[in-house]
């Protein structure tokens, strides 16, 4: 399955019918599977029950998978007779007529499962320009878990509150930015979390909310678990949970009527997931700019020609020039003129390749050293004599 190209959420419904275990989950064993996989967290670094094998997924594609498992969880724990497709459709219409203007062009005309995956790719995406996104972290959207949360009540009801979501918002908000705003020394990660949250926001004013009130606004046991993993989340910034954090946390599970068992196990699992995945997590890594860069667009490179393999290999296959100059890259340095035909004939290349685009973009010969980097790879191993089959 690919979710970066038309037709993944029919691929996926289709895996779920033979891996539905997770269909027959308590509420609270699926969220805390969701919280296990980073979901929660806005850290997706795996699929929800692993309900289809990770593979290559980036962590946008991570991410949209699993907003689709959980509302595809939550439709089907429902009383709903609407199909699950126009179902979700019809939330996020409802949303649109509220205030948000996230999918003003993807609304309207027939229901399809292509028209949905348009609105989760917008639903995750707050960078529009796909090679920038590239040439940073991926921009972490925490408040994913709103949408499940208020889509569970749009089945109740088959409708959504305009005040149901903008007090579920702002009492995240008000409750994780009160976290932040009270140390005296914030680090970068504090920093990218209160932009994280502030970014996230679809429905705010200028009215502040404060502590008080926001605990009267969080009812169910769900909002109650997420609003408490979020603190966590936010106390966690130091990598540590001290003793003030900690009693600041037991204190809100209090107010929100939670067991100090559930606290301290909101604080072990924060705990274990950041202890765990801090190198693969972008607002905890610590590598420099050019160190970001080459990485994450090396993981992009990688994962194009893996996916375009077959089609890639036929037509270097078919231009013997290029072919040459490739086989000789392998043993030694190319001149200009050698790397600038390399460069044109890639490019031809890729012109025949739909989803090789992205190098066709202003600025997209930067990614051609990767490219060439991998592409040894596709060659008979007789031309490489220093290749290690890994």
């Amino acid at each position: 399955m690919n979710p970066s190209a038309v037709g993944w959420i029919q691929k996926l419904l289709k895996e779920v019918e033979t891996n539905n275990h997770f269909l027959k989950y308590d509420e609270e064993v699926f969220y805390e599977d969701l919280r296990t996989c980073g979901f929660i967290y806005g850290s997706n670094l795996n699929v929800t029950t692993q309900v289809i094998n990770k593979s290559d997924l980036t962590e946008d594609e991570l991410c949209k998978t699993n907003l689709c498992l959980s509302l595809y969880y939550t439709h089907s724990n429902s009383n709903s007779e609407v199909s699950f497709i126009n179902s979700v459709i019809n939330f996020y219409t409802a949303i649109n007529e509220i205030k948000t203007s996230f999918f003003q062009d993807l609304l309207g005309g027939k229901k399809s499962s292509e028209q949905l995956e348009k609105i989760l790719h917008k639903r995750i995406q707050i960078d529009a320009n796909v090679l920038t996104k590239n040439f940073n972290y991926f921009i972490i959207n925490a408040l994913l878990y709103v949408d499940v949360l208020a889509y569970q009540e749009y089945l109740k009801k088959e409708s959504v509150s305009v005040n149901y979501i903008k007090e579920l918002e702002a009492s995240i908000v008000a409750i994780s930015l009160d976290v932040l705003n009270s140390k005296e020394i914030k680090n970068q990660y504090d920093d990218s979390l209160i932009k994280l949250f502030e970014s996230s926001l679809r429905y705010h004013d200028n009215d502040i909310l404060y502590y008080k009130k926001a605990i009267t606004y969080i009812k169910t046991n769900q909002e109650k678990y997420y609003i408490l993993d979020l603190a966590c989340m936010a106390t966690w910034s130091d990598q540590m949970i001290d003793l003030e954090e900690e009693q600041f946390l037991e204190k809100l599970g209090n107010d929100l009527q939670l067991s100090k068992s559930r606290v301290h196990q909101s604080i072990k699992t924060v705990n274990n997931f950041y202890t765990k995945n801090k190198d693969n997590i972008a607002l905890l890594s610590s590598k420099n700019i050019v160190q970001s860069f080459y990485n994450n667009s090396s993981k992009m490179v990688n994962k194009l020609i893996t996916r375009n393999s077959k089609r890639l290999y036929q037509e270097l296959k078919d231009s013997k020039e290029l072919m040459v100059l490739l086989t000789q890259s392998t043993i030694r340095d190319l001149n200009k003129e050698e790397q600038k035909k390399v460069q044109d004939q890639l490019l031809d290349i890729f012109k025949s390749i739909p989803s090789l685009a992205i190098f066709l973009l202003p600025g997209g010969a930067l990614l051609l050293p990767l490219v060439v980097k991998f592409i040894p790879k596709l060659l008979p191993s007789a031309f490489d004599e220093n290749r290690i089959e890994e």
